[in-house]
């Protein structure tokens, strides 16, 4: 049984007998004293794919999924299939787009270090590495003598992915983004 407190992103427990992966997570702290953390979860069903809300104290308890996570390598996508080669027995998992959530974001062809997630036979999901490199597709042009500590600007990644990126960089490099987050970390 896991804790409340002790969930991260991409945990999974069992709701109502059925498989659930934190989506989001935001924990208020109380301004008063005695008070107790209140953490706010966002699932999503895995077998539906619907999403479900829900606000408790970080010692409410949730039950643990029977899983296990199998080493997959993304082989290309058609339309909103994406297909993936087991490395085990090197056979075929097709996932739809909407199976995948934010994880398409992520996706390119040389990644490294992607697991599917598995249940009673069944693939229920998949998880991206971390910290994932992406091609600067398009952004703005690069400002002479802007710092690291600059304002950031908007960048498009080579998966479509948008995000902030300090002003010095430019289209054609090659950075390092936090899955878990979508933010920026550093060149690569």
């Amino acid at each position: 049984m896991a804790r409340a407190s002790e969930l991260q992103r991409g945990s999974i427990v069992e709701i109502d007998g059925a498989p659930h992966m934190v989506e989001d997570l935001q924990v208020q702290k109380p301004s008063a004293r005695g008070g107790a953390s209140v953490y706010k979860l966002r699932f999503r069903n895995l077998s539906t794919k619907g999403k479900l809300d829900h606000s408790c104290k970080g010692d409410e308890q949730f039950r643990d999924v029977d899983f296990r996570k199998r080493e997959v390598q993304f082989s290309y996508a058609r339309g909103d299939s994406y297909v993936f080669m087991d490395l085990g027995d090197y056979s075929e998992i097709t996932l739809l787009k909407e199976d995948l959530g934010d994880a398409v974001d992520y996706l390119t062809e040389d990644l490294e270090g992607i697991r599917a997630l598995v249940s009673d036979g069944k693939v229920l999901g998949i998880e991206v590495p971390p910290t994932v490199e992406l091609k600067i597709e398009e952004c703005d042009p690069s400002m002479k003598g802007a710092s690291a500590t600059a304002r950031p600007k908007p960048a498009t990644l080579s998966t479509g992915l948008v995000v902030q990126v300090p002003e010095y960089l430019a289209p054609g490099e090659v950075i390092k983004v936090d899955s878990r987050t979508g933010k920026y970390l550093s060149r690569a």
